[in-house]
């Protein structure tokens, strides 16, 4: 099997079109059929606790049961279909990062490159490799189903009642601000955290790189890769905090305006039970697609300086000249 790398596409997302165009179609149909599964337990829920307010023949709720057992248990089985499906197409991407990553070390140390290649290209085995491949299996289908789970449980509690509704959009509108921008902060160190351990790869493979100003030098990468990460740590726990204080409360809104609506006989109790249910699941999906940018944006700064380096040392003369004369295989 050879291991000589090619010229890998400029783009993240032309690359994930390359090696896996065939299986990101199936995958967004599998994730089509998840999220429109999303809103049948909560109607089911709905239906059981309406008809034991109402006094109905208990056949009916264990039927209703019945139903709604079969209705987790199909919606579970897709989407556990669905991430064995994304992480076999990760793996596979991995695998063929892994492949240039290895021929173009390989090459370069041939051509007689420096040692930062190697630095380097330990680098991009260890720590940018894998988060680029789990990342292509859900490329396209994390945010379609995310956000398809978002669309309908938000048609769904429309559908219940638009006052509630109206609510609950309002308390969940302020995420819509501080996100992004605790989202930016997040990215930007990241970033710069990925350029940091990258000196670090190339520092290490240099000799007499642990003395002297070089080894000072390192130090402080290290104490800034600290900061980084603890900065990071911060907002993203922060981030967390706040969202999930605005899921709380929405749940809150729903008690108070459902409870009143359902003591005025405006409104049926398994009608607030579902909203509530609802509700508690608008935070995963949102939760999911604000760490699939945070991803996305980490992903296409690795996959960018893997692409940079290997079409760079490929265009080099004496790296072609290597790969002419078989000295990779």
């Amino acid at each position: 099997m050879t291991l000589s790398p090619y010229n890998l596409p400029t783009t993240l997302f032309r690359y994930i079109w390359a090696v896996s165009w065939q299986h990101q179609i199936a995958l967004v149909g599998l994730t089509v059929i998840a999220f429109l599964l999303e809103i049948v337990p909560l109607e089911l829920q709905r239906r059981v606790v309406n008809n034991l307010v109402k006094e109905r023949p208990f056949h009916i709720v264990i039927a209703l049961c019945a139903a709604y057992a079969g209705a987790v248990f199909v919606q579970g089985a897709t989407k556990l279909g669905l991430n064995v499906y994304r992480g076999w197409v990760g793996e596979n991407a991995t695998r063929d990062l892994r492949r240039h990553v290895i021929g173009y070390s390989k090459l370069a140390r041939a051509a007689a490159f420096g040692a930062d290649v190697q630095g380097i290209g330990a680098a991009m085995i260890v720590a940018e490799v894998e988060p680029i491949g789990g990342f292509v299996g859900g490329s396209l289908s994390e945010p379609l189903l995310q956000a398809g789970v978002l669309a309908s449980v938000l048609a769904y509690i429309v559908h219940l009642d638009r006052w509630m509704a109206m609510a609950a959009l309002g308390l969940f509108l302020p995420q819509l601000i501080f996100v992004p921008v605790m989202q930016g902060a997040i990215n930007r160190r990241a970033n710069a955290r990925v350029w940091l351990l990258r000196q670090l790869g190339i520092s290490t493979v240099e000799s007499g790189s642990a003395v002297g100003q070089e080894g000072s030098a390192d130090a402080k990468r290290i104490d800034r890769v600290l900061h980084l990460n603890m900065g990071i740590f911060k907002l993203k726990f922060s981030m967390n905090f706040f969202m999930n204080f605005c899921s709380h409360l929405q749940v809150v809104a729903a008690l108070l305006i459902g409870g009143w609506m359902v003591h005025t006989d405006q409104l049926e109790v398994g009608g607030v039970v579902a909203f509530i249910s609802a509700v508690g699941r608008l935070n995963d999906p949102w939760g999911d697609l604000v760490n699939y940018f945070r991803d996305l944006s980490l992903t296409q700064v690795k996959f960018g300086l893997i692409a940079d380096r290997i079409n760079e040392s490929l265009a080099t003369p004496g790296v072609r000249n290597v790969e002419d004369r078989g000295v990779v295989a």
